[in-house]
C-alpha cells in the first residue's frame, strides 16, 4: 500500500500540521512516504457521510448505478454514503441490502451503508425483514420508506419498538398523504399564482409532531429526513428539550434555494419536499447551526432525462447533491469547519454507527478524509459531473471550494480534483 505524506494542512481548520498515512492509517511523526501532497492553504477534514443517497440499483441503473454514485461522493468529499431503499426490487429483504452492500464493496470508492426499507415494498401494510436485514452481512441500522411516510402511526410504532432491540433507528419522510394529493409545490402565494397544486407545510409538521411523540412513548430513536419547515424546526427544538431521541436532517437545496425557483416551471427545482419560503431557508439555517437539525444530507436523487426533461406535473421529484453539498455548505453558512465537519461527517457516522468514518485526521485513526481547498470556486457544468444523471438545480452557479482529494482507508479515491478510477 502506497504511503502518503501530506504537508502543511489545516485540520477542521486548524494550525497547518503534516499528515502521515501509512497502511490505512494516520501514523504519528514525521518521516519519508512514497508519494508527498504539498497541501499549503488545504483543509483536511474527516470523509464525509451521507446518510440519505438514492444510487438507483438495482432497478434504475439508467440514472444511477452504485458504481457512478460512489464516484460521484467521492469527488464530493464523501468515504461513507447510506443508500436509500427505494430501488426495484426494493431494499426490504437481507437479499437485496446485501446486493446492494456488495456492490459497494466492489466499487471500492466509498462504503456504502444500504438503508432497509420499514414496511415491505415500502406500500405501507407490513413491516420489511427489519431483524434479518440487521443482521445480514449489510449490518443494517437504518430503516425508511423515504419517498414514502410510514403513515399508520400503529405500523410506526411498532417500527420503533422492534428496531430498538438492536439500536436501529427509523429515518421517517415527514409528509402527511392525504394533505398533500396533487401536490406539486409548496402551497402559498406563489403556488396560488402558478396555479400549481401546493404541498402545506402541516403535512410535514404535523407527522413530525406524531412521531417524536411515539418515539418518546418508545423509547427508541427517530430520524426526520429532509426537514424543510420552520413549525418543524420548532417541534424538533421542543423534542430536544424533552430528551425525545430524534435527529433530524437538513438538505443542501433546502438551505439556498426557495419556491420563487418554482416561477419558470423548471422541473430541475421540483423536489419532495418541495422548496419552501425565504423564512423557512433561514430558520433551517439557524437550526442548522445551533444544532437543532443535527445533520446536512444530500437526498441525492438522479433521474433519467426522461422523468425530469418533461411538464411539471409529469416530472419525477429529485436533485442531484453529492457533488455539490459541500460547497453549498460552504456558500450558505460559511466556513466554520469545526461545525461543518460536525454535521456532515462527525454526526451522521454516529447516527449510522459507522464507527471508521467521522473521525477527524489524527495518529491511530482510519485515514478516511478529504482535502479541500477553500480558495477555489467553481461555476456548476452538469456535464462535468460524475453522475449517470444531469438535474442538478445549481447549473451556471459559481460556488465555494473544491475538494482536492478524498482518502478511503488510505486510498486515493480523488486526486487533484479528479477520481482515480
Amino acid at each position: 500500500m502506497t504511503s502518503y505524506l501530506i504537508k502543511g494542512v489545516s485540520v477542521c481548520g486548524a494550525a497547518p500540521t503534516d499528515l502521515l498515512i501509512r497502511d490505512g492509517v494516520i501514523v504519528d511523526g514525521g518521516g519519508k512516504a512514497d508519494t508527498v501532497i504539498d497541501a499549503d492553504g488545504l483543509v483536511a477534514l474527516p470523509g464525509l457521510v451521507d446518510l440519505h443517497t438514492h444510487l438507483r440499483e438495482p432497478g434504475r441503473e439508467d440514472a444511477e448505478t452504485v458504481e457512478t454514485g460512489s464516484r460521484a461522493a467521492a469527488l464530493g468529499g464523501y468515504t461513507a454514503v447510506c443508500a436509500m431503499a427505494n430501488t426495484d426490487p426494493v431494499a426490504d429483504t437481507a437479499g437485496v441490502v446485501e446486493q446492494v452492500f456488495r456492490l459497494g464493496q466492489a466499487a471500492g470508492l466509498v462504503d456504502v451503508q444500504p438503508i432497509g426499507a420499514v414496511t415491505v415494498g415500502l406500500a405501507g401494510g407490513h413491516l420489511a425483514e427489519l431483524g434479518a436485514m440487521a443482521t445480514s452481512a449489510a449490518r443494517v441500522r437504518i430503516f425508511s420508506d423515504d419517498g414514502f411516510c410510514v403513515a399508520d402511526p400503529r405500523l410506526m410504532r411498532r417500527a420503533l419498538e422492534y428496531v430498538k432491540a438492536f439500536d436501529g433507528v427509523i429515518a421517517q419522510h415527514a409528509e402527511e398523504p392525504r394533505l398533500t394529493v396533487g401536490a406539486q409545490m409548496h402551497e402559498g402565494p406563489t403556488s396560488a399564482r402558478l396555479g400549481l397544486a401546493g404541498w402545506p407545510a402541516v403535512a410535514e409538521e404535523a407527522i413530525i409532531a406524531r412521531d417524536v411523540l411515539l418515539a418518546e412513548h418508545v423509547g427508541s430513536r427517530l430520524h426526520i429526513c429532509h426537514v424543510s419547515t420552520a413549525g418543524s424546526v420548532e417541534i424538533l427544538r421542543w423534542a430536544k428539550r424533552r430528551g425525545i431521541r430524534v435527529t433530524a436532517e437538513v438538505t443542501p437545496h433546502h438551505l439556498l434555494l426557495t419556491d420563487a425557483r418554482a416561477a419558470s416551471y423548471d422541473p430541475v427545482f421540483k423536489v419532495n419536499p418541495p422548496l419552501r419560503t425565504d423564512a423557512d431557508v433561514t430558520a433551517l439555517r439557524q437550526a442548522l447551526a445551533d444544532g437543532v437539525i443535527d445533520v446536512v444530507a444530500t437526498d441525492h436523487a438522479p433521474h433519467a432525462v426522461e422523468d425530469k426533461e418533461c411538464e411539471w406535473a409529469y416530472a419525477r421529484p429529485g436533485m442531484l447533491g453529492l457533488e455539490t453539498a459541500l460547497s453549498i455548505v460552504l456558500e450558505t453558512m460559511g466556513a466554520n469547519w469545526d461545525l461543518i465537519a460536525e454535521r456532515m461527517s462527525r454526526t451522521p457516522a454516529r447516527i449510522a454507527g459507522l464507527t471508521d468514518h467521522g473521525r477527524d485526521p489524527a495518529p491511530g485513526v482510519p485515514a478516511n478524509l478529504t482535502l479541500i481547498d477553500p480558495a477555489a470556486r467553481r461555476t456548476i457544468d452538469p456535464a462535468d459531473l460524475a453522475s449517470r444523471s444531469r438535474n442538478t438545480p445549481y447549473a451556471g452557479l459559481d460556488l465555494p471550494g473544491r475538494v482536492i482529494a478524498t482518502f478511503l482507508r488510505g486510498e486515493p479515491t480523488v486526486l487533484d480534483g479528479k477520481a482515480v478510477k
